[in-house]
């Protein structure tokens, strides 16, 4: 069997999961098969998100590598009659295609295994017939990755599909799920390195802050609730820079009510994205103002200049509204970056070749 995984996030999931897969399934089947797992690492998704064409590619490549059973893996999130995918199986061609967001933002590693395990177990099993439950032909996917409490069921498969089976996510829990998941392919932990110019723009303007009197006179000045008014301002400020100055907000192509869901999806991951990564140079900004602060201020001159001791309090307020100030001196270096580098930083390869793709179709 092979596990055929988009670049990056799947195909470091897919390795990982091969080295204990074989075993496991071994262990799992009642027949005493053993199997042979291949991970092979191939953009099948480029320039499409509909379900025929990749189903297509998968059973494409299942021909030329000659493998009984193929289970696809993705970080983009694939949509069916309305509902978010979680998996497609055709048991006539031995295919399965995977959308990893659908799967959360948590333990994302052993969700995949599980649906990985229960997809090809379903695939290779004894044939089942008969009127009611799944289509003739197909084993109905069991275990920990199909239980009563989780938000995936059956979905509804078309009569001209290649699929003969679907699981989808809906409701409220669901779109939770998704858009956790989305967030966690994008990685946004990645954002801080990611942005080097506004990077280097918050530490120059925190540098400078920090030493200003001014700065001291209106740190000490500011109550708690202030200070709070200006953190989540500056955030908001570069949280909403950013979208803007590369053009990261998502507009819906179509008038349809699944066009504007799917959009306020994107929407939404790319603000939670965004507002990790930025509280994340927040919160570094803080630590890095306070560690230069100790360094480099003098108590008696700080005294004389704010009419208050420099004690770990004083320490403390400057080193938070001096970390609001950079951030809105990030927010200007940011200007500074391209949009190929902002869009790297806080998208995953897939979600980048997809808006991409979308930017390229308005243009022409």
């Amino acid at each position: 069997m092979a596990l055929l995984a988009d670049p990056d996030a799947p195909t470091e999931i897919a390795q990982r999961m091969a080295r204990k897969l074989p075993d496991r399934l071994t262990d799992r089947s009642d027949q005493g098969r053993r199997f042979d797992v291949e991970v092979v690492t191939e953009p099948f998704t480029a320039g499409t998100e509909d379900l025929s064409t990749l189903t297509r590619r998968i059973m494409d490549r299942g021909s030329e590598g000659n493998w009984d059973v193929v289970v696809a893996l993705t970080d983009l999130p694939l949509h069916s009659h309305g509902r978010k995918l979680v998996v497609d199986l055709s048991h006539e061609h031995g295919i399965a295609l995977l959308s990893l967001p659908t799967l959360g933002g948590f333990r994302l590693q052993t969700r995949a295994q599980q649906a990985v395990e229960e997809a090809v177990l379903s695939l290779a099993g004894p044939k089942t017939t008969g009127s009611e439950g799944p289509p003739a032909g197909s084993q109905p996917l069991q275990g920990p990755f199909i239980r009563r409490l989780a938000p995936i069921h059956p979905g509804q498969v078309g009569e001209d599909e290649i699929a003969d089976m679907r699981y989808v996510v809906s409701g409220p829990r669901g779109y939770l799920r998704v858009l956790l998941g989305m967030v966690r392919a994008n990685r946004p932990w990645r954002l801080v390195p990611g942005l080097s110019k506004a990077l280097a723009a918050a530490l120059a303007t925190g540098a400078v802050a920090t030493v200003n009197s001014t700065i001291w006179n209106l740190a000490t000045s500011l109550s708690t609730p202030r200070l709070v008014i200006a953190t989540v301002g500056s955030v908001v400020l570069m949280i909403g820079w950013l979208i803007v100055d590369a053009n990261l907000w998502h507009r819906a192509d179509e008038v349809s009510p699944e066009a504007r869901k799917r959009a306020t999806l994107y929407n939404a991951s790319t603000v939670v994205t965004l507002g990790i990564g930025v509280i994340v140079c927040y919160v570094g900004l803080v630590v890095i103002n306070l560690l230069w602060a100790l360094f480099i201020l003098n108590d008696r001159l700080f005294a004389s200049t704010t009419r208050a001791p420099l004690h770990a309090t004083e320490y403390w307020t400057l080193s938070w509204f001096v970390a609001s100030v950079a951030t809105v001196g990030g927010a200007l270096g940011s200007g500074l970056e391209s949009d190929e580098a902002i869009r790297a930083a806080a998208y995953s390869k897939r979600e980048q070749e997809r808006r991409t793709m979308l930017q390229d179709d308005r243009g022409d």
